[in-house]
Parts: structure tokens; C-alpha cells; sequence
């Protein structure tokens, strides 16, 4: 079993930054590919980014492309999201996940694990 924890979200004016941190437990964190999503109130559950294994490939959606950056930390057992310039209908929650794909995966039926979530706000 793998177990998956978000921090970070908060309250942030438009234009601001945050970073999300996932920390994951459980089994070899480098055998899985990870991404993140998002779901704002009534609507369903988003791709935000992806990445590999290695961490030497990501994806992303074309919302946060220029914006949000996804890493990893092996020796950590942590992954990333960096999100700049924020804007209001990046509101949400943000779910960190993990799959046992190598390469990024950015459907959700890709996803064995999640995490409970972190909200994420931005004031315009």
C-alpha cells in the first residue's frame, strides 16, 4: 500500500506562488510515475501535470503550461508542484497520485493511489 500526503495549499492573491509537496510512504517511491490534479467546486476532477520515474519526463495541461512545474525527489520520497502566477480559476483542490506507470500518465484511471487533497485559493 502506498500512502500519499499534500501540503502546502493555502490562500493567495492572483499573481502570487505556492508549492505543493506530496509526501509518499510505502513502497519504492521511484518505481512509480506521479501527477497531480485538481477539482473546483462542481466540476470534475482535472490533469495538472505528470512526471517520471527519473523525473526526467513531465507533461502538463495546457491551463498551467509556462506556469506550474512538476519535480521529484527520489532520495526524499517528495514530488512537487510549483505554481507562479496564479489565477483565480486555478482554485481548487489538489490531489497528488500515484501510478505504475514509467512515463507520465496524465488520465485519471492511470492512478492507483491518492492522497486526500490540499485546497488551493486565489483571491482576485
Amino acid at each position: 500500500q502506498v500512502q500519499l500526503v499534500e501540503s502546502g495549499g493555502g490562500l493567495v492573491q492572483a499573481g502570487g506562488s505556492l508549492r505543493l509537496s506530496c509526501a509518499v510512504s510505502g513502497r519504492t517511491f521511484s518505481n512509480y510515475a506521479m501527477g497531480w490534479f485538481r477539482q473546483a467546486p462542481g466540476k470534475e476532477r482535472e490533469f495538472v501535470a505528470a512526471i517520471s520515474t527519473s523525473g526526467g519526463s513531465t507533461t502538463s495541461a495546457d491551463s498551467v503550461k509556462g506556469r506550474f512545474t512538476i519535480s521529484r525527489d527520489n532520495a526524499k520520497n517528495t514530488v512537487h508542484l510549483q505554481m507562479n502566477s496564479l489565477k483565480p480559476e486555478d482554485t481548487a483542490v489538489y490531489y497528488c497520485a500515484a501510478s505504475f506507470a514509467v512515463v507520465p500518465v496524465s488520465t485519471r484511471r492511470q492512478y492507483s493511489y491518492w492522497g486526500q487533497g490540499t485546497q488551493v485559493t486565489v483571491s482576485s
